[in-house]
């Protein structure tokens, strides 16, 4: 009997922190105070002065963002999530997934646990950022990671490169490309309208925070390590931007290269 018992207060144990992930996870970025905020570079000091009001200038001149007030300053309605990159202990590997990878170091002293975790930002209107944070403990392993995310922000190019769909609206990529980080590879394929996020669950985290709604996908090589097979996942965003598209092909693949509400605005 005090066996049982031993058991079931594990299992409560791991629930609880599988709750506890759960709601860290789901992180929301608060109301930024511009008023408040004291810049110290001198691109943050331009923002606050009112001298640049758009994230499209920085990010097209290719100018380093070194403060995460900036982002929050001129990209409205953004969201943030923690990645799935952890697992916590069980039977020959089978525990639950995590939003933080715990290590431990071997001391004299003892074992020292220090904790990573991936973040995710984005407005879901295609801009996304993420980040990698690792500390002692969970918190400031959280908060490295949201503020290495505002600081990673990039553009994501949409639009509709599906020859069954043709609606000309920025619902899933324009063409297909490729991405790889070590041993692990994804393949997006543009997909039509109604098709949702045919792929891996924790790559869908992104393409939703870019905004991207319908998307194909195929993985190749050593795919089971997460962190990997999300930084091939970002390559192949960033690759996207990469590949010239001629003028007139913009309007048929109905291109948008970042916010699509500038473009009707």
């Amino acid at each position: 009997m005090p066996k049982k018992n031993d058991k079931t207060d594990e299992e409560a144990k791991v629930i609880e922190e599988i709750e506890k992930a759960a709601e860290v996870g789901k992180v929301e970025v608060s109301n930024f105070n511009k008023e408040a905020w004291q810049p110290k570079t001198e691109l943050g000091k331009k923002v606050k002065a009112g001298e640049i009001k758009d994230i499209d200038y920085i990010l097209d001149n290719g100018i380093r963002i070194l403060e995460a007030e900036i982002v929050d300053a001129l990209v409205g309605g953004l969201e943030s999530d923690l990645m799935m990159i952890g697992q916590s202990k069980g039977k020959f590997g089978g525990g639950a997934r995590r939003v933080f990878r715990q290590t431990q170091k071997k001391t004299n002293e003892g074992n020292k646990p220090s904790f990573a975790t991936v973040s995710i930002i984005g407005n879901k209107d295609g801009y996304i950022g993420i980040g990698y944070g690792k500390s002692k403990e969970t918190v400031p392993a959280r908060e490295k990671a949201l503020r290495n995310a505002k600081l990673n922000i990039m553009k994501v190019k949409r639009g509709c490169g599906s020859w069954a769909c043709g609606c000309k609206q920025p619902h899933t990529i324009p063409y297909k490309v490729r991405g790889k980080c070590g041993a692990a590879e994804i393949e997006l394929l543009p997909a039509p309208r109604g098709t949702g996020l045919c792929i891996e669950e924790e790559c869908g985290k992104m393409l939703k925070m870019a905004g991207v709604t319908d998307i194909w996908s195929k993985k190749f090589g050593k795919t089971k390590s997460k962190l990997s097979l999300i930084y091939a996942c970002l390559d192949a965003l960033k690759k996207l931007t990469e590949v010239k598209t001629k003028p007139e092909d913009i309007p048929n693949l109905g291109i948008v290269e970042g916010s699509a509400k500038k473009r009707e605005g």
